[in-house]
């Protein structure tokens, strides 16, 4: 009997020890090392914003039956702070929008009209794109208020690329189900794809092309696009881009929205 017992009491402890080994390694085509999901989503954000930036970039809006170029500038401040200023055409230059913490407000000069955009209207089409203003204000809220866990990752072209799933915590004030991010190790993004409160996938931005600008590699095209519309896009180009320049506190205003004024 002191034998089976002994034998009883190995077995058991090798069973354990074999469950702890197998719940600390990670799942299948996961590395333990690396980057954390957490760490990766920061890096994204932070690449195309640095300490603050400034941007001159072009806009085209596809739809079956027309086009439109835009041009705009744009300076970020960290991970809250934005002013989009379009530059052209005409008749839109001057419409501005400005991020400041969770606050949002757009800017029509033609009507001398400045309107603070309420929750509601967040998923709104922002500028007639398929952009909505939610993605513009976006920013640290995947840290902040998203779950996030790496459940992919493969090695191609030299990178890692990893994708990582974002789920809203229960009391987030988000409108999609999840989000799923395609990124390089380097923190290139390569897609987002977001999905509805049935967990379809509603749309997607896509990156185009991949380049250098101001001495760092990143997304310079990109395409956001409905999943169900082929022949509906917009695509935004960065034509120039500057990072950590000096900027005042008061660009990052309603006055200076109203005012047009710039550094």
């Amino acid at each position: 009997m002191r034998g089976i017992w002994r034998y009883s009491w190995l077995a058991w402890c090798l069973a354990v020890a074999a469950s702890t080994v197998q719940a600390a390694s990670p799942e299948p085509g996961l590395s333990a090392d690396g980057p954390t999901a957490q760490e990766l989503v920061a890096g994204a954000l932070d690449l195309t914003r640095g300490r603050s930036s400034y941007a001159e970039m072009e806009m085209v809006v596809q739809r079956p039956e027309w086009q439109r170029t835009s041009k705009l500038v744009a300076w970020t401040r960290g991970r809250k702070d934005a002013l989009i200023r379009f530059t052209a055409p005409a008749k839109d230059a001057g419409n501005a929008t400005l991020k400041q913490g969770e606050k949002m407000w757009t800017f029509t000069p033609k009507l001398n009209k400045t309107i603070r955009l309420p929750f509601s209207l967040m998923s709104q089409s922002w500028a007639g794109s398929d952009f909505s203003y939610n993605d513009l204000s976006r920013t640290d809220k995947l840290l902040e208020y998203y779950d996030l866990e790496i459940i992919h990752q493969v090695e191609d072209d030299g990178h890692i690329i990893y994708t990582v799933e974002a789920v809203p915590h229960d009391d987030a004030p988000v409108v999609w189900g999840k989000e799923q991010m395609v990124m390089r190790d380097d923190y290139v993004l390569i897609s987002q794809t977001y999905f509805d409160q049935s967990m379809q996938p509603i749309k997607r931005m896509e990156t185009l092309e991949i380049g250098e600008l101001g001495g760092r590699t990143f997304g310079t095209r990109m395409r956001m696009a409905e999943l169900d519309q082929t022949d509906s896009y917009t695509e935004l180009y960065y034509a120039t881009m500057d990072w950590d320049v000096e900027l005042n506190d008061r660009l990052f205003t309603v006055f200076s929205l109203q005012s047009g004024a710039t550094p």
